[in-house]
């Protein structure tokens, strides 16, 4: 696929992080099935979320992603991961965090559209600037 393609940024985003869509352990301690599947499919669309929002897995990358989860789903799992994760970061990460990451992630989480909601497999042709556009995606800019 050409790299503006949706499913170009996804399958890059796996192989330079070296995983793959089957790398993430079966959901554990929860059973009812279907509430075991939402779960399931939650954690694939993390890291889809991290590949259409450019975010490395990095600490800081993590505790971004967490926020604009956190924001959009209500998790408790993802707010405390963006609260605890952010406690973490190295004073220069944090100023960035602080001055950059947070503002757009909080922008993200409440304007863009609801991302666990997106059926991600049926667009993988789609550019990745309109998906960022139908989506009401900015792109970080670190200035």
């Amino acid at each position: 696929m050409p790299e503006s393609k949706l499913g170009r940024v996804y399958a890059s985003f796996m192989k330079d992080n070296n995983i793959t869509a089957d790398s993430r352990l079966p959901v554990q301690f929860i059973a009812d099935p279907e509430l075991a599947y939402v779960m399931q499919r939650y954690r694939e669309i993390h890291d889809l979320v991290h590949a259409v929002l450019f975010m490395k897995t990095t600490m800081l990358g993590e505790v971004t992603i967490k926020w604009v989860e956190g924001i959009q789903t209500k998790l408790p799992m993802c707010i405390s991961g963006g609260i605890w994760g952010a406690a973490r970061l190295k004073p220069k990460h944090r100023q960035l965090y602080l001055k950059y990451y947070l503002p757009w992630a909080i922008m993200t989480g409440n304007n863009a559209k609801f991302l666990q909601g997106i059926y991600f497999e049926k667009r993988w042709d789609q550019d990745i600037k309109d998906f960022h556009k139908e989506m009401n995606i900015s792109k970080l800019i670190l200035q």
